[in-house]
């Protein structure tokens, strides 16, 4: 079993000593699902939800965005990390299902999977936020990370 990597020989609270690892091309994605009543499925206009507060899934995807980018602010012993690129997709999935998937990538010495979640994360958050005032039946199921590339190994999904 390995070791936690936050943690100094004393068990302290420890940020990752990244000097020395290589400069790799890093990609990571991560999935959150929302589920929505009804209520709020009606309130779609072609691929959209309108709310008095504006376009959900336009705000959501920004809202994303800006939080995938500051990701070190928000977790402990996260390195900050300057993101290349960082893509959010929303769609519905079967009835009541909103899937986001949120794309992070740079070349980097460390990181993506944490900047993937907290974008898929604040943008499902966002939906919630957005809806609530028309139903506060909503679930947020799952957040998960679904494949990464770079670094010491790759992860896949297996579904």
């Amino acid at each position: 079993m390995s070791s936690f990597t936050h943690l100094d020989a004393h068990g302290n609270p420890s940020m990752v000593d990244v000097g020395e690892k290589a400069v790799t091309k890093r990609t990571a994605t991560a999935r959150s699902i929302v589920m929505v009543d009804d209520e709020i499925m009606a309130k779609f206009v072609g691929e959209e939800i309108l709310s008095k507060k504006g376009p959900v899934f336009q705000t959501a995807i920004i809202a994303g965005v800006m939080a995938a980018k500051k990701t070190g602010e928000l977790i402990p012993l996260c390195h900050p990390l300057g993101l290349e690129n960082c893509q959010i997709s929303i769609k519905v999935t079967g009835k009541n299902d909103i899937e986001i998937l949120c794309t992070a990538s740079l070349s980097g010495k460390t990181g993506i999977e944490m900047e993937a979640l907290t974008g898929a994360s604040v943008a499902a958050l966002t939906i919630y936020d957005m809806c609530k005032a028309m139903s506060h039946n909503i679930i947020i199921k799952e957040t998960r990370l679904i494949e990464k590339t770079g670094g010491k190994k790759d992860f896949k999904l297996s579904e």
